[in-house]
């Protein structure tokens, strides 16, 4: 089933980036320690602890090179991460990301307005080349499927699908981890409700997305704040619309103070793909270089997988007994996986524009952090 499931993504992300052989991947890595080392830090940006993995790998990093880390606003969206590089061009100081984490379509665009520099890892022939930049401007990391987080001390009967959402038990409920006018995440998660009505092209599911959540709003059942793992544990928001890495992660560090159950709807099942880049103007490239290093080696791409992420080089691992076995019996349930639809990137690029540009005048909620 999870060769069934890469090859879905490799058959989705053939409709993304033309298909080519690559090339050998990064410079001597001792040479690469060095110059790193003596940049001295690396500066991230939107990567919550808790978020597939992340915390364990800065760590990780920060240990096995000493080089300190710098977290800029782990809260924030693809979004919020391209205009961090825009706003700091000209500036070295500790608010100039180094690397950004962004949704699929967020890395032709940051490419086309020559905000990435580009780099091969030295796994780079490892990951398929249908789900990385051929110039090595941004390379594809990980996925999952949307899901719902819910608070289930709070929740007696959890919703099943995007429709039941509607329903006036979820009243003061409802919550998106994102904001839809920056954030990846929340945009994904409007355009799956608009799936969920039946429509199949990317305008029309966007639209019809944007009419769920205003009928959403206008029922008092959305919540208009960025939904997190405290919120659902205070019962803020206890219905949460998330990742599935990330609702697993939350219901682990909950540890049943409160039971958090993580479901996949029935329809408008959407994955979601994130790419790995380096601005253009890192004030510490060498460190970004070495950061991406890890992330890409067979140590990187584990503990995106005890984050419960499908690595983007997930099918190697496998192939050659690297991924462990008690770390591909903790992923999510891959039915949720054989339904789901990856958007291309055409089709993600038309339905953010329309969600982002559309969200105040139809929705009218301001999502607030």
């Amino acid at each position: 089933m999870r060769t069934m499931i890469l090859a879905m993504l490799a058959a989705a992300a053939a409709l993304l980036v033309p298909s080519f052989a690559a090339s050998s991947g990064a410079a001597g890595t001792e040479d690469l320690v060095a110059a790193a080392k003596k940049e001295g830090q690396l500066t991230v940006i939107a990567l919550p602890h808790d978020w597939c993995g992340y915390g364990a790998l800065i760590d990780g990093f920060k240990t096995k090179y000493g080089i300190a880390v710098n977290e800029l606003n782990p809260d924030g969206g693809s979004g919020d991460e391209i205009e961090a590089i825009k706003a700091n061009k000209d500036n070295k100081g500790p608010q100039a990301p180094d690397v950004i984490d962004v949704g699929l379509s967020f890395g032709p665009t940051a490419k086309a307005e020559g905000l990435l520099q580009p780099y091969k890892v030295s796994t780079w022939d490892t990951i398929p080349d249908n789900a990385k930049d051929p110039d090595g401007y941004w390379t594809g990391d990980y996925y999952g499927v949307l899901s719902f987080a819910v608070n289930a001390d709070l929740v007696k009967s959890p919703p099943a699908d995007w429709s039941d959402l509607l329903k006036p038990e979820f009243k003061a409920s409802v919550a998106l981890a994102g904001d839809p006018r920056a954030s990846n995440q929340a945009t994904m998660a409007v355009y799956a409700a608009g799936l969920a009505t039946g429509a199949t092209d990317a305008a029309k599911a966007a639209e019809d997305g944007l009419k769920f959540f205003a009928d959403l709003n206008k029922s008092g059942n959305f919540v208009p704040v960025i939904g997190k793992a405290a919120s659902i544990a205070q019962g803020e928001t206890p219905v949460l619309v998330y990742w599935d890495y990330n609702a697993l992660a939350a219901r682990d560090n909950l540890k049943g103070n409160p039971k958090v159950d993580v479901i996949v709807p029935k329809s408008g099942v959407v994955a979601g793909v994130y790419v790995q880049a380096i601005s253009a103007y890192a004030p510490h490239p060498n460190a970004a270089k070495l950061w991406l290093e890890l992330l890409y080696s067979d140590e990187g791409q584990i503990g995106w997988l005890k984050g419960y992420c499908h690595p983007i080089r997930f099918h190697s691992l496998v192939e050659t007994g690297k991924a462990p076995a008690d770390v591909l019996a903790a992923l999510p349930p891959a039915d949720g996986y054989a339904k789901a639809k990856f958007p291309t990137l055409d089709e993600q690029k038309t339905a953010k524009e329309i969600i982002a540009g559309q969200w105040d005048s139809v929705v009218g909620a301001t999502v607030a952090k």
